[in-house]
């Protein structure tokens, strides 16, 4: 590729500036012995459930016991090995994903954030968020988990009608919803965030408008709505595939998410990014680390990250994949620190992919020290979007405006296209037409 032939004059400012430094030969993050400290954010998977939802083909486990005190030294080590590893010096954020982690105790999150602290500097006001299940958010649990050290909550309500939850498969009701909101609200205030699902089979525009006007008088200060993929495998989509239920127009899923959108917007709340909205300033800083291609390390079974192996003398920046199964995982923590089973060195083109197609998820776009003119800006797929009103490049970087935001997944090929041949690379991957843009599905969500 062209970084092994040398890198043309005007992309070497580009790779130059990858967040943490990087370019032709140098490393995606600053050097071993570079004075700036390294920093990252942290995510920690807890991969049980106590029932897999119709929907869903993450890697959770439903299984009869769990072994919490094993799982909790595993974190704990493998939190340590991996934070050593980078020789990170600061932790960011911290997110306990799953799964359904509101299902550890406290106990378990609190000996996972010491063991951060321990092994880097844990600042005192970090975000820390727990992703909870209505069914598993009691007010004591939330209380324990409070004092544990989380700051944060992202609730996965889904839906605020029975009968959808049903189809979903969740084992809360409604009301059940509403309270574990409300008791969060009361232990974190302005910082409980909910998680909502449009585009379900049988789900009109008005019912989804409805569900948006119960959810303003519900929420917080922090919305993410996602819409439904019916993933092969799952329940939903085998149901959808049989004729069983319906499946949704792309048109409908279009105006659904142009419907959340105004409705948000009109009440206070910042579009920051495809699926986020936020307002009082209630930005969610440890999916911004994802969105911004810094740096994360991800601990527990299927976890990813992305981060520079310093102590082993590394210079680029590796995309590292955790053992997906728990057990098999434990296994790999007790007998070498962490549960490492996939790891490949990303070339600066890769990263410079992640970061374009990241980036533009948000409404600040790419506002890194790039050469954006000298790849984006001259005769080319970019101008053309620029033209067609989906992209805005200018002194404050390259980001979509909100025609654009909506059908992002389909200017993503354009744009890898044209930085891939400006470094002189590879294939044009398939591209999305003029005329889903003009559709305007809601792509990228």
């Amino acid at each position: 590729m062209a970084a092994a032939r040398g890198w043309p004059r005007k992309l070497a400012a580009v790779a130059g500036a990858l967040p943490g430094g990087g370019g032709p030969g140098r490393a995606p993050g600053p050097a071993p012995d570079t004075a700036a400290p390294a920093t990252a954010a942290l995510y920690v998977h807890w991969p049980y459930c106590r029932k897999r939802c119709s929907y869903c083909n993450f890697n959770t486990y439903v299984v009869p016991a769990v072994d919490e005190a094993a799982v909790r030294a595993c974190l704990v080590r493998e939190a340590q090995t991996l934070l050593r590893l980078s020789q990170v010096h600061s932790v960011t954020s911290v997110f306990f994903g799953g799964g359904t982690p509101s299902l550890a105790s406290p106990s378990t999150v609190a000996a996972v954030l010491e063991a951060v602290a321990g092994a880097a500097h844990l600042p005192a006001g970090a975000e820390v968020t727990l992703e909870a299940n209505p069914s598993s958010t009691s007010a004591s649990a939330l209380d324990g988990f409070r004092a544990a050290g989380v700051n944060r909550l992202s609730i996965g309500v889904q839906s605020l009608d029975d009968a959808e939850l049903r189809m979903l498969g969740r084992e809360h009701t409604a009301a059940e919803a509403r309270n574990a909101v409300e008791a969060a609200r009361g232990l974190f205030p302005g910082r409980t965030s909910i998680d909502l699902l449009f585009g379900l089979p049988g789900q009109s525009r008005d019912a989804w408008a409805q569900r948006l006007e119960a959810t303003l008088r519900l929420c917080d200060d922090h919305i993410s709505l996602y819409q439904l993929t019916l993933e092969r495998g799952t329940a939903l989509a085998a149901q959808v595939r049989g004729g069983a239920l319906p499946a949704p127009h792309q048109d409908l899923l279009a105006d659904m998410y142009q419907t959340a959108r105004k409705v948000l917007v009109a009440a206070g709340f910042r579009h920051y990014e495809v699926s986020s909205f936020a307002r009082k300033g209630a930005l969610s800083t440890h999916n911004l680390s994802y969105w911004r291609a810094e740096q994360y390390i991800g601990v527990g079974p299927g976890a990813h990250g992305r981060f520079v192996l310093r102590a082993e003398g590394g210079c680029s920046r590796e995309a590292r994949v955790q053992t997906l199964e728990p057990i098999a995982w434990m296994q790999e923590v007790e007998s070498q620190g962490h549960g490492t089973r996939s790891r490949v060195v990303l070339s600066p083109l890769e990263q410079l992919e992640e970061l374009l197609t990241l980036g533009l998820r948000t409404d600040e776009g790419i506002t890194h020290e790039l050469s954006l003119q000298a790849v984006f800006g001259e005769p080319g797929e970019a101008r053309a979007l620029q033209q067609e009103g989906w992209l805005v490049l200018d002194s404050g970087g390259l980001r979509c405006t909100w025609a654009g935001l909506a059908v992002l997944d389909s200017l993503l090929p354009d744009l890898l296209w044209q930085l891939q041949r400006v470094l002189g690379a590879a294939r044009r991957p398939p591209r999305g037409t003029a005329g889903e843009r003009a559709g305007g599905r809601a792509r990228g969500l």
